[in-house]
């Protein structure tokens, strides 16, 4: 199967996905069954590594999967593009890591909460973990997860930040996720009491920010050269964009027949609804344009076996941020637009889709502020230090 094969088979299974997008609300989690068809679209193993029976492929091929799920269902593309990417995180860490969790299972998936919280040991051959941390999407939904925490010394001092890999025997699901946007992500908090980890199932912020990895033993697909910030930070605007299409193509249904109470005239035939579609059309393929360029030409840095410059990786956060601001704004515009009837419950694709791109708004990849600092501190010939570059 290759990448094009796996881009042809989700847009197949589309129509499914999208019946289900309010059973996923209603339950809080993306449902199995839509879960079992992206496992057999082979979506799980367009970013795992080709040593463990995956594509390591083309990141641009990845986010348009994302792109469009997210317009089928908002919360499944959200959670397709969390562990999708897991899954080329986990291709960084040592190779004695990758084969605990892909060795037994190459089905295994992995959610994440990277948040530095919690008690961390350091013991002479690993350490101890305890706390809880949230907001993990798709937890339902994997058997390992990654997660984040400080390593100290013995006077408190901050050490370094380490992300730690456990298997689902060691942490606990708690369910508290009710919102109301991304219903459907079952973004839920993991529970660990005083586990063991062993060393080889951690990864320090040093050696992802290295250029070579401890997965780069066993992975020498390009796409594992991508700096963290490119990819992890993208993965979470390309489903937003498609969330924006989604209700942009809602708009356009409803009002080609929709009559207004005042006046009795169609909205269709109203130039200040035209202007908005043209607004929101624009901003929506200028976000998914900026969007799918960039992480293409850090990917084409990566082929040729270079470092990716700081302009470049600048330039892709702030358009990435921007991206997931211009779906937000693209989603507002046809909103004020659509009416009383966009307001009411039910399966309404527009209003689902506003709750969804404000929702997914508020992850800390997208801080427009902190983002667009970051690029004119590069601008101005100012050092630049972030650890989502």
């Amino acid at each position: 199967m290759s990448e094009q094969d796996v881009l042809a088979a989700v847009l197949r299974i589309l129509p499914a996905i999208r019946e289900r997008a309010a059973e996923a609300e209603a339950q809080c989690c993306v449902p199995a069954a839509t879960v079992k068809e992206l496992t057999e679209a082979g979506f799980f193993r367009l970013l795992q590594p080709r040593h463990y029976g995956g594509l390591g492929a083309d990141p641009v091929v990845f986010l348009d999967c994302l792109r469009h799920l997210g317009r089928a269902c908002g919360s499944t593309g959200w959670v397709a593009g969390v562990l999708g990417v897991n899954a080329w995180q986990l291709a960084l860490f040592a190779p004695r890591a990758q084969e605990d969790v892909w060795g037994p299972d190459r089905d295994a998936r992995v959610c994440v909460s990277l948040a530095p919280v919690g008690q961390v040991t350091q013991l002479a051959d690993g350490y101890r973990l305890s706390g809880r941390w949230s907001f993990s999407s798709g937890s339902d939904h994997a058997g390992w997860a990654m997660i984040g925490a400080i390593v100290r010394d013995g006077q408190g001092k901050p050490l370094e930040m380490r992300t730690f890999l456990l298997p689902c025997s060691d942490y606990r699901v708690d369910r508290v996720w009710d919102t109301v946007g991304l219903r459907g992500t079952g973004s839920n908090d993991l529970v660990v009491e005083d586990v063991f980890v062993p060393a080889h199932r951690t990864l320090g912020a040093s050696q992802l920010a290295d250029r070579n990895r401890p997965g780069h033993a066993v992975n020498p697909e390009p796409v594992y050269r991508l700096p963290l910030g490119s990819l992890f930070t993208s993965s979470i605007s390309a489903p937003l964009v498609g969330m924006a299409e989604a209700a942009y193509e809602a708009y356009l249904t409803a009002m080609r027949t929709r009559i207004r109470a005042s006046g009795g005239s169609a909205v269709a035939e109203d130039p200040f609804a035209q202007v908005r579609a043209g607004r929101a059309a624009s901003e929506i393929d200028a976000a998914w344009l900026q969007l799918s360029r960039n992480v293409a030409e850090v990917y084409d840095s990566a082929k040729r076996g270079e470092q990716p410059p700081m302009r470049l990786r600048t330039r892709l956060r702030r358009d990435q941020v921007l991206a997931t601001e211009r779906a937000v704004t693209a989603v507002d515009l046809l909103m004020e637009n659509a009416g009383g009837g966009a307001m009411r419950t039910g399966d309404n694709v527009l209003q689902r889709a506003w709750r969804d791109v404000h929702t997914g708004r508020g992850h800390i990849t997208n801080d427009p502020e902190k983002a667009l600092v970051l690029f004119g501190r590069e601008a101005f010939g100012l050092d630049v230090s972030d650890p989502m570059l």
